[in-house]
């Protein structure tokens, strides 16, 4: 509120004109058009003389509203300040989410063992060495000891005689001066020779300390060195143990980037099928903001602007994505033995309303496919949104003065991309991997396969490990030359070659399937296998399943002898005895 000068009553025309400072820029600030506002108030514009009439009454009645207005212009301005800084703090929400996503898709190094091993450089004993104090082998030897007795009996530590005749009279001896000048070079060789053996006994002994040092350095590398080669020994032979520590630790090395972003990720192998089966911690749903900002409304309250639920979805995508990408890349890239066959992903959002994780992406790859795919998108995609649709720029091109393109009228329009044309979802999407199509209306997917189980079923198994798992025992049995052309979550179809004189000669066409729920084959299922055989002119066909043939199936193989089957306890036991592994029955 602004008051009359001194000496002049309220309510004059000096008293209702807002002077120049802050209230006044804050007036022009707003865009308020300050002779519409007067106009309305029965005032004319700021300066203007008062209109023609207008007596006292109608004078105080003026002081009053301009107080209102000035009260009025205060509390806009205050709310104009409070939705600047909301906004800020919003901005600083999504410039912190564009650095995540930035840094989420940063190169991972790889962690296998050879970038692991220890070198031992010998450090030089440093030149001029043996600066401490060292301890003395001996007294200093002392001028005492060394100085020639005076002639005439008297001491000679400090030039005693009686009176100045007596202490010149040493002077005057010649033999006396000869052995003076020989105690001299005397004293002075012992103190060198002192003083010499003094500083190589320190040297001495700091060269042993540090040559102690040294080899105490020299064995702690070499023992690391051996305990990692041991670690690699069991690696190769598939230990469970040795494939999870080189897994965790890499994925640990890799989450180094974001860590202000935990997402922890889990390793376990199965030597069955010699996979690995990661799940991943997804981070909260909040860590994409929710609103865009805040606006002043026309009744000066500051009011939030909410994001369209599906643009959240598209950036928590984007976020999720990279980091199974990294993840994948990590296993991938630490594997350079190849002992792994594939491996299975799945993103778990822990933080739910029922307390119970979802499982937000799954992915399920064979080596070839993470061969094929270059994980993690390019340096430059990761930081220029508008060129490669990840939807985040630097905050400079094409944006406004605060980086958030204040120019465009939808607020955020233009800066974020739509999640499809992402490019780490698309790659990711190119391993086949599920997607939640909504993860703020908390839909799932299906894991591929469940991490806990360490003596799994053939129902526990993903579609890759299935597969795997079918080409290596029929690989064992003398099938060569495989070839797969349907796979399924369920099963597959394929064909292979056995060579002349094996336990299993000729062309086969092989039909796998783990059927779920207590299903068994039908007899119609042997017929189209039989089929399947005349089109590829092979020879026989294998019709296996961890479950069991209907005794209809049973009696038509009877009766078809280029048919074999092979059942859930049959499958069992050729993996006990082709691989040596275990496989739970199903329920």
């Amino acid at each position: 509120m602004q008051y009359a000068p001194e000496g002049q009553p309220e309510g004059t025309s000096a008293a209702t004109t807002l002077q120049p400072g802050f209230l006044a820029s804050l007036f022009r600030d707003l865009g308020a058009e300050q002779g519409g506002r007067e106009a309305e108030d029965g005032r004319g514009a700021v300066g203007d003389p008062p209109r023609a009439g207008a007596g006292a009454g109608a004078g105080a009645g003026a002081g009053m509203s301009a107080e209102e207005d000035e009260d009025e212009v205060a509390a806009r301005g205050r709310a104009a300040v409070l939705s600047h800084q909301r906004t800020s703090a919003v901005r600083a929400e999504h410039e912190h989410l564009a650095d995540l996503l930035r840094r989420a898709a940063l190169p991972v190094s790889a962690m296998d063992f050879e970038s692991q091993l220890r070198s031992y450089r010998p450090r030089p004993y440093p030149v001029g060495g043996g600066a401490g104090e060292p301890g003395p082998d001996g007294p200093e030897p002392r001028w005492e000891d060394f100085a020639p007795a005076v002639p005439g009996g008297a001491g000679y530590g400090g030039g005693a005689g009686d009176g100045a005749e007596g202490a010149a009279r040493p002077l005057l001896d010649s033999g006396y001066q000869r052995e003076l000048a020989q105690a001299r070079l005397r004293h002075q060789r012992a103190l060198r020779e002192w003083r010499a053996g003094r500083a190589d006994g320190a040297a001495s002994a700091e060269r042993r300390a540090h040559e102690a040092a040294e080899q105490a350095r020299a064995r702690a590398v070499q023992e690391y060195n051996d305990s990692l080669e041991e670690c690699r020994r069991a690696y190769r032979l598939a230990e469970p143990a040795a494939v999870e520590s080189l897994l965790e630790r890499a994925l640990a090395a890799a989450e180094g980037a974001t860590q202000d972003l935990p997402a922890p990720c889990r390793a376990v192998f199965r030597p069955l099928t010699r996979t690995a089966v990661l799940d991943l911690d997804l981070p909260p749903l909040s860590q994409v903001p929710s609103l865009e900002g805040y606006r002043l409304t026309p009744e000066d309250t500051v009011e939030p602007v909410p994001r369209p639920v599906a643009d959240r979805a598209n950036d928590y995508l984007r976020l999720v994505a990279r980091l199974a990408l990294r993840a994948l890349q990590a296993a991938d890239a630490v594997d350079t033995d190849e002992i792994l066959s594939g491996v299975v992903l799945n993103g778990w959002l822990r933080d739910t309303p029922s307390g119970e994780p979802l499982c937000l992406v799954s992915v399920d790859a064979d080596r070839d496919a993470l061969a094929r795919t270059r994980l993690l998108p390019a340096a430059s995609g990761a930081t220029d949104g508008r060129a490669n649709g990840t939807g985040y720029g630097d905050g400079r091109d094409g944006a406004g003065a605060d980086g958030f393109g204040s120019g465009d009228e939808d607020g955020y329009a233009g800066v974020y991309a739509e999640a499809e044309q992402d490019e780490a979802l698309v790659r990711l999407r190119g391993l086949s991997a599920a997607v939640s199509p909504d993860p703020y209306g908390l839909i799932g997917v299906e894991p591929g396969a469940e991490a806990g189980m360490t003596v799994p079923t053939a129902e526990d198994l993903s579609a890759h490990e299935f597969a795997h798992l079918v080409r290596e025992l029929l690989t064992r049995g003398g099938l060569g030359e495989w070839s797969v052309r349907l796979r399924g979550p369920v099963g597959l179809v394929a064909t292979a070659v056995g060579e002349d004189g094996s336990a299993l000669p000729g062309r086969w066409v092989v039909w796998a399937s783990r059927p779920r729920g207590g299903a068994e084959v039908a007899a119609a299922e042997l017929r189209t296998l039989a089929e399947a055989v005349r089109e590829e002119g092979a020879e026989r066909g294998l019709r296996l399943t961890t479950g069991r043939f209907a005794e209809a199936a049973l009696d038509l193989a009877a009766e078809l002898p280029q048919i074999h089957l092979v059942d859930g306890a049959g499958v069992r036991e050729l993996t006990q005895t082709q691989l040596g592994q275990r496989l739970g029955a199903g329920a």
